[in-house]
């Protein structure tokens, strides 16, 4: 077993591994998970991935899948220098968001909107919808009802509803809230059939890829709903209806390789809570998740993987030091994996899901 790392495989995922341990040649799919300051965990995973093990010749596109900060991880992949805008991205996430005390809305979509145009720089947004070989998924919730307002009642109002019926049933959100997929991949997206949630499918483009970026990160409450150009009404947080993408990711013989912060996968942004709501079955046979062992994040500061309670927590200085200790320790995650790769000894370590 592996020290720093959980390694769960689905069925087919880990008949693969057993196969022939872990080629890029079989990843079909990379997803990334809504999450906020816990992508600071896996820094050094993305780092691996990003700039090295997927970097390589493959016969056919990768699809790559998030929210909210899923989704700004996909657009560090989809640059030239995907080590660089990970780079830029961290900085800004641990050092600029400074705050003054119970800071309104537009107060955090503008210091949040400096920090994602620090990770697009010049070109990032063409560079990601123009890559030869990375096709960028980016999901966002657009609002119905009373979550098509900005008014901060009528969101409550909202919310609370949502989070009542989604108790009873998960389809009940599509009440509040619509799915749309924002794309590059044209007609060949490996998302096409989703059908657990109403889907609307969109072309991705460098003139929309800010804003739909923005939109996919826009907590109710926290930020300010976007507009996107050329679509209509308020987009929030995909994360809310795809907290940490228990999709379908339909057939094929590879699989998905799935960075993430922890050994199991949430639904929905509203099923924190809900123990019983975990991802389980079908969504998971071709899905490898790779993510920091227990023990890895009882060694971080505070025994704790970054959130965004720590802006309430500590005092500036001190939330910087942890957030950056975790950065920094997250290093030693994609040495791990990289010495796995390379032995060949992932198949050793990977337990059945």
């Amino acid at each position: 077993m592996s020290r720093l790392l959980t390694l769960r495989a689905g069925p087919h995922a880990l008949q693969v591994i057993r196969s022939r341990g872990l080629q890029l040649d079989d990843v079909d799919i990379v997803p990334g998970a809504s999450g906020g300051a816990k992508w600071l965990v896996i820094g050094g995973l993305d780092r691996y991935l990003f700039g090295d093990f997927l970097q390589g010749s493959r016969p056919r596109p990768l699809h790559v899948i998030g929210s909210s900060i899923g989704s700004w991880r996909a657009a560090c992949l989809g640059q030239h220098d995907p080590v660089a805008a990970l780079a830029r991205g961290h900085h800004g996430y641990i050092y600029k968001q400074l705050y003054t005390p119970k800071p309104p809305v537009a107060e955090v979509t503008r210091v949040l909107s400096a920090i994602l145009d620090d990770i697009l720089g010049d070109d990032g947004a063409r560079q990601v919808v123009e890559h030869p070989t990375f096709r960028t998924h980016v999901l966002a919730a657009r609002g119905r009802g009373l979550a098509a307002s900005e008014r901060r009642l009528a969101l409550i109002a909202a919310l609370g509803s949502a989070a009542t019926a989604n108790a009873v049933a998960r389809r009940s959100l599509q009440l509040h809230f619509a799915r749309y997929v924002f794309h590059s991949a044209g007609d060949v997206t490996p998302f096409a059939h989703l059908q657990d949630l109403p889907t609307t499918h969109r072309p991705l483009t460098a003139h929309n890829l800010r804003q739909v970026l923005l939109a996919s990160g826009s907590i109710p409450l926290l930020m300010e709903g976007v507009r996107i150009p050329g679509e209509e009404g308020i987009y929030w947080d995909g994360g809310v209806l795809d907290y940490h993408l228990d999709l379908d990711y339909g057939p094929g013989d590879g699989i998905v390789l799935y960075p993430h912060f922890y050994g199991h996968i949430v639904p929905g942004w509203f099923d924190k809570s809900l123990p019983w709501r975990r991802a389980s079955g079908h969504n998971l046979d071709r899905v490898l998740l790779v993510a920091p062992s227990p023990e890895f994040v009882r060694s971080l500061p505070g025994g704790k993987i970054p959130d965004r309670r720590d802006f309430f927590a500590f005092a500036v200085d001190e939330r910087m030091r942890r957030w950056q200790a975790t950065l920094d320790a997250s290093a030693a995650l994609g040495e791990e994996l990289r010495a796995l790769v390379n032995s060949g000894r992932v198949a050793d370590v990977v337990q059945p899901w």
